[in-house]
């Protein structure tokens, strides 16, 4: 029987009740014992008894337990509730969706995306962040799982590795789709933009506009695939330019960024890096910056180094919000509406048993802002 684990436990209770396991005024299993014997929270077990309750089958007595109703005893009774979301018949699908963070610049769009594609389909989204940290992450997944969500939509962490919950997924055939990247060796549909693409447009820009030394900023690759391919657009530019790739001039080391990891003391510490990187390396005219935090990042630095964005320091990254109507970055703008969306629904198919496509990538546009120009014609001292 597929659904929540709640819906499980009410209909086996309720059929051993009816079977005569459990005779009229008998104790039924405790909250704590169904969720030892079902290997669930409390949580559930409490709402299976609480279904079963409200339908009339049971009695529930505070300090003693739970114990099978007298049908003639009882006035006549509800019948058990269909979905215990909806005071209709009809049951409203709860999607829930565990991601790192969100933002101005990237993860908001993402949302709004899949909130549109939720009242489309007369459904509903349960957001959980995880802030990059794994045991967050599967706690997410294991807790909207009691819930009874009726499908997952996961934003990964960074790792190397991905984590036991996730492998459950793909194990019990529940319905789920990974958003941004996609992880090696999982069968599991994916919905991401397609960053080798994108990172070879932007890096495609700056030579276009004269610059031949760009420095690569970018947070540990640590296994992630958004990153890797960003960086693989990157490398596949400079082939195609027959500009040779100098391995010294990307810093790979941006920490602060990460979700779990975003303060003002590592903020600090990764413009003091970036500082010592542009200064080590003066031929440098251009910055790609993996996202837009970083850039952020670069441009403080550019600040604190009397260097002027765009004349002396171009910077190009992934996303921007729009500031009062200018962007101060040019960027890759990713289109993340649309990656929301069509995760939503392709988690609403995956549940009727329909098939989606492996792995989606979406184009992001080159969107021009006010910080970048073309290379100086002289050398930086």
């Amino acid at each position: 029987m597929s659904g929540p684990m709640y819906e499980k436990i009410y209909e086996a209770l309720k059929e051993e009740i009816q079977t005569g396991r459990y005779g009229i005024g008998e104790r039924v299993p405790s909250e704590k014992e169904l969720a030892d014997a079902y290997n669930v929270s409390r949580i559930t077990s409490k709402k299976a008894l609480e279904m079963l309750a409200e339908a009339g089958i049971i009695v529930r007595k505070p300090g003693k337990g739970s114990f099978v109703a007298d049908p003639e005893e009882q006035p006549a009774a509800a019948p058990p509730p269909s979905d215990s979301r909806s005071g209709s018949g009809k049951a409203k699908l709860l999607i829930g969706l565990v991601m790192t963070d969100f933002s101005d610049s990237f993860g908001t769009g993402l949302i709004y995306g899949m909130e549109e594609a939720s009242r489309q389909s007369d459904s509903y989204l349960v957001l959980r962040r995880t802030f990059g940290v794994p045991s967050n992450e599967e706690e997410a997944i294991r807790g909207l799982r009691e819930l009874g969500v009726d499908g997952l939509i996961i934003f990964p962490a960074q790792g190397e590795f991905f984590n036991a919950e996730i492998l459950k997924l793909v194990i019990d055939k529940f319905p789920f789709v990974l958003i941004d990247r996609h992880l090696k060796g999982i069968s599991a549909g994916s919905i991401s933009t397609d960053n080798a693409a994108a990172a070879k447009l932007g890096t495609d820009y700056l030579f276009g506009l004269g610059h031949k030394h760009v420095a690569l900023l970018s947070p540990p690759p640590m296994d992630t695939t958004a990153v890797e391919d960003r960086i693989e657009g990157f490398v596949q530019a400079h082939a195609e330019k027959g500009v040779v790739v100098d391995r010294d001039l990307w810093l790979e080391d941006i920490t602060s960024t990460l979700p779990n990891a975003y303060t003002e003391e590592n903020k600090a510490k990764d413009v003091e890096k970036i500082k010592r990187h542009l200064l080590a390396h003066p031929a440098v005219t251009a910055v790609f910056a993996m996202e837009y935090n970083i850039a952020l990042l670069a441009a403080e630095a550019a600040r604190q180094l009397e260097l002027d964005v765009p004349r002396d320091l171009s910077i190009v990254c992934f996303d921007c919000p729009d500031n009062s109507g200018a962007f101060p970055f040019t960027h890759l703008r990713q289109n993340q509406e649309e990656i929301g969306r069509l995760a939503f629904e392709n988690v609403l198919r995956l549940r009727e048993g329909e098939p989606v496509p492996g792995k989606i990538s979406l184009e992001a546009k080159l969107v021009l802002g006010g910080s970048t120009a073309e290379a100086a014609r002289k050398v930086r001292p």
